[in-house]
């Protein structure tokens, strides 16, 4: 068996409506399954999706406040009055920066930007830059992507007697800031028929109200603040993303042609480019230094500063991954010690850790372990730590750390981010109280990832015409993920890892009438966990592999299992120390039917691990081998023997074949009863000799081995034909008359062979038939095991 790192859940849908709006639609059925678990279960729902109207785009004067901030920055223009924009330093705040710098001075406005500091000043609008901003004679401050909470500094803009244009995408607190007005499609009573707009996409509106159509140019803007920020890519973000994407892969503003050369997205870019590239690029620039080298940026109209600005972002994303990579090592030990306390939600924290990568490196703690945690960074001048937290699917982070209020000096977010700054010797009552918390609402299935599997495939399924239609369904992320597909009880060929440090994993699913090349990045050690004649599930995404001019479809594995025991042929292992140690500890039994084979197989580190034949046959309960991992380091007596522990291991998920044997009998053929009828008739001859010196010189006459020739002396004594006395053999002058096979030494000669035949010098699937015989004896018995 292999269990699966996550537990698979199965889209239900209705199979035969889905095929059914595939034939409408004119599309493959799997498209019309996947549509239809996405909930475009109507033809025109499902039409809407896959191509692009101009209705998707929604008017902005349905946002409520729309028609307020838009006379009133037409009035600015007209009146040339001096505007501020005023960010956020994620690349959803600077995306939005740049994207209503960019509308407002189309327009012929005199329009500046200012962006906190994210260590100095912290999140959102201040005091200081608001009457900084006064000062210099701003008579209007719009703020993008930020300011729906900050009801103080809007008091304190009107006083300076400005006009404070809020727009803002987050949650709205129950009372809202005194602005001029307010654009934020999740204010209450807002008629704006989608809520999921991000930051950037209010920005956008406002544009598209101030134009009176849809700023298309900005849509490259729009698209990368949108997927950055993690908004669902339904309905309109869908549309901006999407046709964002076009524009970026045709040519738009100078600081993004730059930023897609920088990451060597040249040959086109999606929206996984964006996440995984371009996003985590822009957002370095807040987290290490100021945001405005990124607005600067989008901001260029010069290709030669935009090149130098992109080269200092992506100076800035490796100083970041650094120091990601720094925390997230010493964070993983701390972990490492707070899972085998049995803790749930791990609390961790380290002195002097960059504040401004530290949720970062929470997701990586939640990615590798699945727990809810938070990372703090503390300064001990202070005496103050400042964290981040990340959560899992069920477990509510703002309602665990209302649950502990108290301990904070300040905390907010939401179900899954939160952050939180509280006193450095309140961190161990904060772990405990967290945990105590969790005990209470945390289950054992919550704590096993779960992955949502969109259908099931064959082999023969999978062609380039399917998965062009699958990226028909792009762009992909939140609320639209890339589809997860599942092959089931599948043969693989060509297994092997890749890769530097070998990592890697990829192998070739063997269809009946085709292959598909798998490649699974991470999965490298699951290598040798799987045995050759396997059936294989796998869980993954489709996508083409271009090489050499050849386009081929690919299986990109997220997560494989077997559910069925598996037997591994380790006969040959000449690394079985090495080995030993890959097993885990808990799961592995280690057996010798002699215990001189501890040390003949240099085990002798192992030797109280190790458990003998003697020992099982003792046990007077016995326990289930469920899940466990049975190394057989040497070979039985008998085939009875190995048949008595085949009833005791019944349920081993695996099992590995050493059959260490000193002694070969297998290619000591047994006599043959001319043989032995030769050398009787020499005895009686002699009747009476020596053995020292007689076995050799009898030996070298008829051509025989000397084991041979003590071989047949032993059976004859065993049967009392000949006695042995002082070195001298003597004949039986009445012997018994028995057959040779009656000898004891015989039986276990020819038994030994058997078992060298069966166990060391069979081939693997004649052996693994024999185990499959013998642990589901009962076809009753021989069901699959599910995991």
């Amino acid at each position: 068996m292999l269990i699966s790192r996550a537990k698979w859940n199965t889209k239900t849908i209705d199979i035969v409506k889905a095929n059914k709006l595939a034939n409408e639609l004119h599309v493959p059925e799997i498209i019309g399954q996947l549509l239809f678990a996405r909930g475009m279960t109507e033809v025109d729902a499902a039409k809407r999706f896959l191509e692009n109207p101009a209705s998707m785009y929604h008017d902005p004067f349905l946002m409520n406040g729309m028609k307020e901030a838009v006379d009133r920055i037409h009035q600015s223009i007209k009146e040339e009055e001096s505007i501020l924009v005023f960010g956020d330093y994620d690349a959803d705040g600077v995306t939005s920066t740049a994207l209503l710098v960019r509308g407002l001075k189309n327009l012929g406005a005199h329009v500046s930007y200012y962006v906190p500091d994210r260590f100095r000043e912290g999140y959102g609008p201040n005091k200081p830059a608001i009457e900084k901003a006064a000062k210099d004679g701003i008579k209007l401050i719009i703020t993008v992507d930020t300011g729906i909470a900050a009801h103080d500094e809007a008091v304190f803009a009107k006083s300076l007697g400005l006009d404070y244009i809020v727009t803002d995408h987050h949650e709205p607190p129950e009372n809202l800031p005194e602005a001029y007005c307010i654009l934020n499609p999740k204010k209450t009573m807002c008629t704006y028929p989608f809520s999921s707009l991000a930051g950037v996409g209010v920005a956008l509106k406002l544009v598209h109200g101030l134009y009176g159509r849809l700023p298309e140019k900005l849509l490259s803007l729009a698209a990368i603040g949108t997927v950055s920020d993690l908004v669902p890519l339904t309905d309109e973000n869908r549309w901006i993303v999407k046709e964002g994407i076009k524009q970026i892969n045709g040519g738009t503003f100078h600081g993004i042609e730059s930023l897609r050369s920088i990451c060597g997205f040249e040959d086109g870019c999606d929206s996984d480019s964006i996440g995984f590239g371009i996003g985590p690029r822009l957002n370095a620039a807040g987290r290490m230094a100021h945001a405005k080298i990124a607005v600067e940026l989008l901001l260029s109209d010069n290709p030669s500063e935009a090149d130098k600005l992109a080269h200092e972002l992506d100076e800035l994303n490796i100083e970041r991954k650094a120091a990601v990579d720094e925390i997230t090592v010493q964070a993983e030990i701390e972990a490492i010690k707070q899972q085998a306390k049995h803790q749930q939600v791990f609390v961790i924290a380290g002195k002097g850790w960059h504040e401004g990568v530290i949720g970062i490196a929470a997701s990586r703690m939640v990615e590798q372990f699945y727990r809810p945690t938070l990372v703090l960074s503390m300064d001990e001048t202070t005496g103050l730590a400042k964290g981040s937290a990340r959560s899992i699917p069920g477990f509510n982070l703002f309602e665990a750390l209302s649950s502990c209020g108290d301990l904070f000096e300040k905390f907010g977010g939401h179900e899954m981010a939160a952050g939180m700054t509280i006193q450095i010797s309140r961190i161990n009552e904060l772990r405990h109280q967290l945990n105590n918390y969790s005990e209470q609402v945390l289950t054992s299935d919550m704590l096993l990832p779960q992955v949502d599997i969109d259908c099931r495939l064959q082999v023969e399924d999978i062609n380039l015409d399917l998965i062009t239609w699958i990226n028909k369904l792009s762009p992909f992320g939140v609320s639209n993920p890339k589809p997860f597909f599942q092959l089931e009880q599948t043969k693989l060929s060509q297994l092997r890892t890749i890769g530097k440090a070998k990592n890697h994993l990829k192998c070739v699913f063997n269809g009946v009438e085709a292959n598909l090349d798998g490649i699974g990045f991470g999965l490298g050690g699951i290598s040798t966990e799987i045995s050759p004649i396997a059936n294989v599930s796998a869980i993954g995404e489709l996508t083409i592999n271009e090489w050499n001019g050849f386009r081929k479809p690919q299986f990109m594995i997220r997560d494989m299992k077997i559910d069925e025991w598996q037997l591994f042929d380790w006969r040959n292992e000449q690394r079985l120390h090495q080995r030993l140690q890959e097993l885990p500890a808990e799961k592995r039994i280690c057996l010798v039917f002699n215990k001189k084979s501890i040390n003949e197989v240099g085990l002798q580190d192992y030797a109280e691990d190790i458990i003998t034949i003697t020992d099982i046959l003792a046990e007077k309960e016995t326990t289930s081998k469920k899940g466990k991992y049975l190394v057989l380091l040497d070979l039985p007596d008998s085939l009875k023997q190995m048949e008595e522990l085949v009833l005791w291991a019944k349920g081993v998920e695996r099992i590995y074949a050493v059959f260490h044997h000193k002694e070969e009998h297998y290619f000591s053929a047994l006599p043959s009863r001319d043989q032995f009828k030769w050398l009787y008739a020499y005895i009686s001859q002699e009747e009476r000799f020596p053995l020292n010196g007689t076995i050799e010189r009898v030996a070298k006459y008829k051509g025989w081995s000397v084991s041979t020739l003590k071989f047949m002396i032993n059976v004859f004594c065993d049967l009392d034909f000949v006695r042995i006395e002082q070195g001298i053999l003597t004949i039986n002058k009445e012997p018994q008359k028995k057959p040779l096979t009656e000898s004891k030494y015989y039986q276990r000669n020819s038994e030994q062979i058997k078992v060298e035949e069966l166990f060391s010098y069979s081939s693997y699937l004649s052996l693994k038939e024999w185990f499959d015989n013998k642990l589901y004896q009962d076809s009753s018995e021989k069901e699959t095991i599910k995991i």
